[in-house]
């Protein structure tokens, strides 16, 4: 459990670098028995994602087979972690799940926090699947065993390409979940453990997208922009992915029974979305200022920039071959999607931390040992500007694009916008009237 110890850090550092991630809701206690209950489109990066944000040690529970596994199983060793034993892993082991709930009530008696997937696998899946009961479980039976109530704490991870290098990651920490009124009753008390799992299940859902199928995320996610801008709701992520679960639920409450109106709404909404694809505009960029004054700050902020350029540049070439290579290595090795990010991240590490030790090497025969030392840290620093400095400039270059469609197209972008209002107003007769139907 060497590992244990600087893992937040460790992982705070590695998600940061693969995702562009954004973290929202609450906060994970900083002391005391806590249980961490996660949704899993992530394979291995989820851990990784989970402890980051709790910022304190977190044991995890995992699948027996990887601790096995010659690629990561001295990764999920050196972390801590307890082995659950599956029965389609192996049905002669199951008998040891004994081992792992004593292992898992010590560990929350003694102050720790645990970290579990309810849902039992890793997949690719739009929503969350069935839970497994196994967090409902060690809630009870450590109140059993040892009189003490685990903080239950719901972490949702809302990726948007989650296989793809600095992509957004939002995770959402919500509330914690209520369990004070079932402290009493036991871990074998089957309607008590599907009691708690139904609301472990809520909580998730509260902290996470789900959608019945994937070709409704669009859809669903212009419709929230749609509403927030016209009715200025505001901007916190984990506000956001609760109105993206509100509107999700409409969305699938208008399939079943919507009236004409509804469906001709949708249709509409759908055509927008088209319309705005095609100009590569999103509802919020209707409402960007394009006068003179905004257009004289916006170029005058940009040519600060200029110095970075070719710092962005030799950041950008002194990584290109470990990035290609990582990249060729990994479409070789074939992973699933929910494994694609774990892949990426234990190959471009490797190939990574080469290049670089290489490079500095170099630099140390060139010049002398010591500049080589320094080049050694120096390099990924380096690496790490010029990809945030890069990063800076594909925005700016979308801002150019923006902003000419805007100047260029002021009569298609008047009847977008017109449009855009009726549509937010058809979407907030929708919602009251769903509201009031669902109170």
């Amino acid at each position: 459990m060497w590992l244990l110890p600087v893992f937040s850090r460790v992982s705070s550092a590695v998600a940061r670098i693969f995702y562009r991630l954004t973290v929202a809701g609450g906060s994970v206690p900083a002391t005391g028995p806590v249980l961490l209950v996660a949704n899993h489109p992530n394979s291995l990066i989820d851990p990784a994602l989970v402890v980051a944000v709790a910022r304190r040690p977190v044991r995890f529970l995992a699948k027996a087979p990887v601790f096995d596994d010659p690629a990561v199983g001295w990764l999920v060793k050196a972390a801590g972690s307890i082995p659950v034993y599956r029965q389609k892993d192996d049905p002669s082991q199951t008998g040891r799940n004994e081992e792992m709930f004593g292992a898992v009530f010590e560990e929350l008696a003694r102050g720790a926090a645990v970290g579990i997937f309810p849902e039992g696998v890793s997949h690719s899946e739009p929503s969350l699947v069935d839970l497994k009961t196994g967090a409902a479980r060690i809630a009870l039976g450590t109140r059993e065993h040892h009189g003490l109530d685990p903080v239950i704490v719901p972490v949702g991870m809302v990726p948007t390409e989650k296989g793809r290098y600095r992509s957004e990651m939002l995770v959402v920490v919500g509330d914690p979940i209520e369990w004070g009124d079932m402290a009493a009753r036991s871990a074998e008390d089957r309607e008590a453990v599907r009691e708690l799992t139904d609301r472990i299940a809520a909580g998730l859902r509260r902290v996470t997208l789900n959608v019945e199928q994937w070709e409704d995320l669009p859809l669903v996610e212009a419709a929230e922009a749609i509403w927030a801008e016209r009715y200025g709701a505001g901007e916190d992520p984990a506000e956001r992915v609760a109105r993206l679960g509100i509107t999700t639920h409409i969305l699938a409450d208008i399939r079943e029974q919507s009236e004409p109106g509804d469906r001709e709404l949708i249709r509409a909404l759908r055509g927008h979305v088209r319309r705005l694809a095609v100009l590569r505009m999103l509802p919020r960029d209707l409402r960007v200022n394009v006068g003179f004054g905004a257009s004289v700050r916006w170029a005058m902020r940009r040519a600060l920039l200029l110095p970075s350029v070719q710092a962005a540049l030799a950041g950008y070439v002194l990584y290109r071959a470990p990035n290609v290579a990582t990249a060729l290595v990994t479409k070789a090795m074939a992973p699933a999607e929910d494994r694609l990010s774990t892949y990426k991240v234990m190959v471009g590490f490797i190939t990574h931390a080469i290049w670089t030790i290489l490079l500095a090497v170099i630099v140390g025969f060139v010049v002398n040992p010591v500049v080589g030392l320094a080049a050694l840290a120096g390099i990924p620093l380096f690496g790490v500007m010029g990809l945030r400095l890069r990063e800076g400039w594909k925005g700016a270059g979308r801002d150019v694009r923006r902003f000419y469609t805007l100047k260029a197209r002021r009569v298609l972008m008047d009847e977008l916008r017109e449009e855009q209002s009726r549509l937010a107003k058809g979407l907030e007769e929708i919602r009251v009237r769903w509201s009031a139907g669902s109170a």
